[in-house]
């Protein structure tokens, strides 16, 4: 397949998808949403098109700044990171990435340089030019470790709490915790069955968050449900009469 022009529609789609949530799902299984970063315009359209027909969702970012404001909002399940990007450089956005796996794609073929990266934190590199079939290979590869069972995630329909990384997403979509926001629903994911008494949430979290008491934890639920809905959350927080919170379904 040769290389391809992109399409102002194209550019206008992919930024647009930037700021929307966008679950689909084919067969039950929810899409895999790749990040292209990658400032050649013809290399990343030439990309987009061929993950959009392997059935992939795709991001795109441009520049090493854009890539970090996208980071912010969006979660991807892979990123493809190029390193020669303007403003700030794949190496400068790789911290940013940490707990989603990353390919470097990169005309860099030093293999001190494939060495550092690696040890930085990407989880493959492959150098320019490249064979498509090779990278959909390496990009199949990294999603199936990523999907492995591993007692680091939570997850409550389409509600994400990484233990390791401290990150919450609902669907695509990062949400921000205070650390009390982020304890509550820690446990109350780690209880997906059960209505956790007040005493015990105050209990359970009281060494890590001594700010709450009795009194505020009403207010710091409330402000959790209100930051779960804003992501678009499919989860929210219930009150159990007498008993204390739960996890339940939004209700359509």
């Amino acid at each position: 397949m040769g290389f391809i022009r992109e399409k102002p529609l194209s550019i206008l789609l992919t930024r647009l998808s930037i700021f929307v949530t966008l679950i689909n799902r084919q067969g039950g299984s929810i899409v895999k949403t790749i990040a292209i970063i990658e400032d050649d315009q013809t290399i990343g359209a030439l990309l987009e098109e061929v993950l959009l027909k392997e059935g992939y969702r795709v991001l795109r970012a441009y520049s090493g700044t854009e890539a970090v404001y996208l980071l912010s909002h969006q979660r991807p399940d892979l990123a493809l990171l190029d390193l020669m990007l303007p403003v700030l450089s794949g190496e400068e956005v790789l911290p940013h990435l940490e707990g989603i796996p990353v390919i470097v794609v990169s005309a860099k073929v030093g293999v001190d340089d494939k060495v550092r990266l690696l040890l930085e934190g990407a989880a493959d590199y492959i150098t320019k030019p490249f064979e498509l079939k090779e990278l959909l290979a390496r990009i199949q590869v990294q999603l199936r470790k990523s999907t492995a069972p591993s007692g680091s995630l939570l997850e409550s329909g389409d509600l994400r709490l990484n233990i390791s990384s401290h990150e919450v997403t609902a669907g695509q979509t990062v949400v921000h915790l205070t650390k009390t926001e982020y304890a509550i629903l820690k446990l109350l994911m780690q209880n997906p069955t059960q209505a956790v008494a007040k005493s015990i949430i105050l209990d359970r979290i009281a060494q890590d968050t001594p700010d709450c008491t009795d009194s505020s934890l009403k207010q710091h639920v409330s402000n959790l449900r209100k930051k779960l809905r804003e992501a678009g959350a499919q989860t929210t927080i219930e009150a159990v009469w007498g008993i204390g919170f739960r996890l339940g379904k939004v209700e359509e």
